[in-house]
């Protein structure tokens, strides 16, 4: 593998060293500020060439959005016949232009730098020239500390490994396990931020099912392969982490996925600044609802008492009372009270005094 990863083990170690000269010419040469700003540049570097494949990626992540409701069509239509199947995904693919690997592209591109680099640092750990590396410059790299971890020490390292170093086995575990952290929830945030800001929440697809599972998946992946990098490479993974974050930020906000919630934040700014052109019909619509929902009032709150009055018995507005009603009204309460029992007492009269029913023939 050393053979096939020969040459970028020299373009890795070269761009580092050309790095470092310079950051030579701030800081110590053997400090850590200095080989650890060369590796963060090589990552800016090695990003800032990657822009084009990310411009790819994204065109090619809304494409596979665009096409999921297609997809799926397809695979119920012939969810039988499995060769079927890929042929007509295949012509989808080629009709609308679009490359399922794209979304990839990236990270399969700076794959290649990322193990050379592992295998840079592990060499400079053990002592070792690499690439444009000379005894000299792999001497000043194994001393150098980035926050009191050697850069080519690694969490596993055994205590007797590390002291060789000139560091303590605390340090480099404190160091670690904060960058691993740190580098899980950028990957963490990064993949929320497109779940939740940039995809159109209208249309499910098994799409953005994967797309949430990787943003737990990943996270967890780094958390677990991050015990055996190098405190160098977690640098690098941390740096790129939030180059990619920063960047996704910048393109969700200028160039936002069509019916996403960044897509409908973006044109409310572009409203607000007089700078999106609209339906003349639609605006008025907007402005009726708006206005209709201003004017539109809340009933006040009452206390319980309030309540209590406003639910007993009212005469409704508009009746008028008998001319028994308006006799009883006007009688004094003890004649209202002797009315009212004579009534009762001429109602049970009635009941009592009334016509009887005949009896039953038996009973004669």
């Amino acid at each position: 593998m050393d053979t096939i990863l020969n040459p970028l083990y020299y373009a890795v170690s070269w761009i580092i060293v050309q790095f470092h000269s310079f950051f030579s010419l701030i800081f110590n040469k053997d400090s850590g500020a200095a080989w650890g700003l060369s590796i963060v540049s090589l990552v800016v570097l090695i990003r800032i060439c990657l822009i084009p494949l990310f411009v790819k990626q994204i065109k090619a992540t809304r494409n596979m959005q665009a096409l999921q409701p297609k997809m799926k069509a397809i695979q119920e239509r012939y969810k039988s016949d499995k060769q079927r199947q890929s042929e007509e995904m295949m012509k989808l693919y080629k009709e609308s232009g679009t490359n399922p690997l794209s979304s990839c592209l990236p990270i399969l591109a700076q794959s290649p730098f990322f193990i050379a680099l592992y295998q840079v640092l592990n060499k400079i750990a053990g002592g070792h020239e690499v690439g444009v590396l000379d005894q000299g410059l792999v001497d000043s790299a194994r001393r150098a500390h980035i926050f009191g971890a050697p850069i080519a020490s690694k969490f596993m390292d055994s205590a007797s490994k590390v002291e060789s170093l000139g560091s303590t086995l605390t340090d480099v575990r404190v160091v670690t396990v904060i960058m691993i952290v740190l580098m899980s929830l950028s990957q963490f945030y990064t993949q929320r931020q497109l779940m939740t800001k940039n995809v159109d929440l209208t249309v499910k697809t098994p799409f953005m099912q994967q797309q949430k599972m990787l943003m737990y998946v990943f996270p967890i992946m780094f958390a677990v392969f991050g015990i055996n990098f190098p405190v160098g490479v977690l640098v690098y993974w941390l740096t790129t982490n939030v180059w990619t974050l920063g960047q996704q930020m910048f393109v969700i906000r200028r160039n936002p996925t069509p019916g996403s919630l960044a897509y409908t934040q973006r044109q409310e700014r572009l409203r607000a600044k007089g700078k999106l052109k609209e339906d003349p019909a639609e605006v008025e619509a907007r402005k009726a609802v708006e206005a209709a929902r201003a004017a539109r009032q809340q009933p006040k709150r009452q206390t319980k008492a309030k309540r209590q009055v406003a639910g007993t018995a009212q005469p409704v507005a508009g009746t008028k009372k008998t001319s028994l009603e308006k006799d009883r009204d006007d009688q004094p309460g003890d004649a209202k009270s002797k009315q009212g029992g004579t009534s009762r007492s001429a109602k049970s009269g009635q009941r009592k005094g009334g016509p009887q029913r005949p009896k039953h023939p038996s009973k004669k």
